[in-house]
């Protein structure tokens, strides 16, 4: 019995963490980078030096909660897309309602949770197929190779050289791109309120691969084989978490300096 429930609590973790874990980093350093982000706008501009990126994060970052809460069922009973309130701080909000007896709605709460990061980072590469004449060039390195480290590198170097053509550069729509680009990476990691609803989605996520396992185990069969192989297909999902986290790395740096000017 000890060795059965070391083998399923074994299999669960390494099962979560091969197909989740590399979306908690990427989460995690996202936060991180939008939180030093504001924190140099607050300093030099003032809570209001948020909001020339907010009008157009916010609304990406609502409407992503709003996406993802219908598509699992969940009751949307008030929805706000930008609404700035300096006293607490919130910029807009979704509140929705779900169902306690439904699995599905439950498990939701994850998702929906982390919809600004889905969606967000969705809408990026949309707007740069649509806005950069060499779109396809700056996301493909990110597509192709983000196996290894030193892949991961060489790819974000040949993106960011492929951004920043000089054919780039002396147009106004890259410009344009370039500051909507900002807006959105700036707004899209989940609240402390998002992260909540995650974690009662993401237990439930457990306690599904907890069951499924003990079944499967007590059948001989060990699945966590053929879920690690889900990683396989992940690697333009991936590599669009780490383009919108490159451009929010960007945003950061410049406008560190941009604001030092200011101070």
């Amino acid at each position: 019995m000890q060795t059965y429930l070391i083998t399923l609590i074994t299999a669960v973790f390494f099962q979560i963490i091969g197909v989740l874990g590399i979306f908690f980093i990427l989460g995690f350093v996202h936060s991180k980078l939008q939180y030093w982000t504001h924190t140099n706008y607050r300093r030099t501009l003032g809570w209001k030096g948020i909001l020339w990126t907010a009008w157009i994060g916010t609304p990406i970052h609502e409407i992503g909660h709003a996406f993802f809460a219908k598509l699992f069922r969940h009751k949307i009973t008030n929805i706000t897309i930008f609404r700035p309130d300096e006293a607490s701080g919130n910029l807009g909000h979704v509140d929705h309602l779900y169902n306690p007896k439904s699995l599905y709605q439950r498990i939701g709460n994850f998702f929906i949770g982390a919809a600004p990061m889905i969606f967000g980072s969705l809408v990026l590469i949309i707007f740069l197929y649509f806005f950069v004449p060499n779109g396809k060039d700056v996301f493909q390195p990110l597509a192709e190779n983000t196996q290894t480290i030193s892949g991961l590198i060489h790819a974000i170097i040949s993106s960011l050289k492929n951004l920043f053509s000089s054919t780039n550069i002396s147009t106004w729509n890259f410009w344009l791109f370039l500051y909507v680009s900002f807006a959105i990476s700036s707004h899209m990691a989940p609240s402390g309120q998002d992260q909540k609803g995650m974690w009662k989605g993401f237990a439930w996520l457990v306690v599904v691969a907890i069951v499924i396992n003990a079944i499967t185990l007590s059948l001989g069969v060990d699945i966590t084989h053929y879920v690690l192989k889900v990683t396989q297909y992940m690697g333009v999902l991936i590599a669009i978490f780490i383009y919108a986290l490159m451009l929010s790395f960007l945003h950061l740096i410049l406008s560190s300096i941009l604001l030092i000017f200011k101070r």
